[in-house]
């Protein structure tokens, strides 16, 4: 019925069945139903293993595609099952030759051209590029594939607040979009090409960072807030009205899940305003890479809480970490005609900076 061998035996084998993940799960809290929680979804995986259950069967593809991926269950997990990689893997084997979903393909086919990825950055004009000398590596700035395209200030706001980063001018995407899109293989073939460059890497970008680290090792990544809290916090207030400027933070998923950094953006952010924890702020916004542009309807579902607590407590600022997350806020914040403005981490500081 199915090709053997999808699922790595010892990842499989991690789960107890104890039920933790379940108040975690954000899907499992839209509907209640354990089909669509993570331990549900691993019975699922186990059905496929066994061959008792193929796995492009209609109810195993649906399980495949509504997990936002968000790693929400990792930290809960007593056992240390490693669901990330788990569900990754089930999609390596759904989402194959003509069953990938169609809606995806143009982002696949940009984040692999180097060419393309250089030509939107460079248009968009984003950090200025520099090479790294051999004897002296320090850190190098990631500029994402897409964040250059979509949100170029991101990367100036970083050059400009952590001294002596450096930009590269040869690199490509992290993978990161393709193991998270049934191309495992590719996403870690291009995370070690992005390894390859001396130096630590600097990421502004949360699911970049953690797929990363993944595969490169945690010591050669590091998120743009660690960075900068090694050089300080940022000197200086903002102000709105006379006032501390109110600040939240929307976590990226993978970042808090996959890295365990949460700590860090929050110490930037008081540092330089009256920082206001969001209600969920660790919960998924329903960004989730591609997830938002292959079931938006479900999307929008993860995020109404979300932007009812953000009406509730006006913001001045709400910051995020991850470009995915940074166009889904934006635009719901818009939706919702809210006066709070939705800004990344490096932007904001780079306001004190100003």
């Amino acid at each position: 019925m199915t090709a053997p061998g999808v699922f790595d035996p010892a990842d499989l084998g991690t789960c107890i069945s104890c039920g933790f993940c379940l108040p975690a799960c954000p899907t499992y809290k839209l509907t209640g139903d354990e089909a669509s929680s993570p331990r549900g979804r691993i019975a699922l995986m186990r059905a496929i293993d066994a061959d008792e259950v193929n796995v492009f069967d209609v109810a195993a593809r649906e399980q495949g595609s509504f997990c936002l991926g968000c790693r929400a269950c990792e930290p809960v997990c007593p056992s240390g099952v490693p669901y990330g990689r788990l569900i990754e893997q089930l999609r390596d084997a759904q989402w194959t030759g003509r069953r990938r979903p169609w809606r995806i393909l143009p982002l696949l086919a940009f984040a692999t051209s180097r060419k393309l990825i250089r030509a939107a950055g460079l248009l968009r004009r984003h950090a200025k590029r520099t090479r790294a000398a051999d004897s002296d590596p320090g850190d190098t700035l990631m500029l994402g594939c897409f964040e250059r395209a979509l949100f170029p200030a991101v990367s100036k706001a970083a050059v400009a607040t952590i001294p002596g980063l450096r930009v590269p001018a040869d690199q490509g995407c992290c993978g990161a979009l393709h193991a998270h899109n049934g191309d495992i293989a590719r996403g870690e073939e291009l995370a070690r090409q992005l390894g390859e460059r001396p130096g630590r890497i600097v990421s502004t970008a949360g699911g970049c960072a953690a797929h990363l680290a993944a595969v490169i090792g945690r010591d050669r990544v590091v998120d743009y807030s660690e960075a900068l809290l090694e050089h300080g916090a940022a000197a200086g207030e903002i102000l709105v009205d006379g006032r501390r400027a109110r600040i939240g933070l929307q976590d990226s998923c993978h970042l808090r899940n996959g890295l365990g950094v949460a700590g860090a953006p929050r110490a930037v952010i008081e540092a330089i305003g009256e920082y206001v924890e969001v209600p969920g702020a660790g919960d998924c916004c329903g960004a989730a890479g591609t997830y938002a542009i292959l079931r938006r309807a479900d999307s929008r579902r993860v995020l109404a809480n979300k932007i009812s607590e953000l009406a509730r407590l006006d913001l001045d600022f709400l910051v995020v970490v991850n470009p995915g997350c940074q166009r889904q806020m934006i635009g719901a914040v818009r939706r919702a005609r809210l006066r709070t403005r939705v800004l990344h981490l490096a932007e904001l500081v780079a306001l004190v900076r100003q």
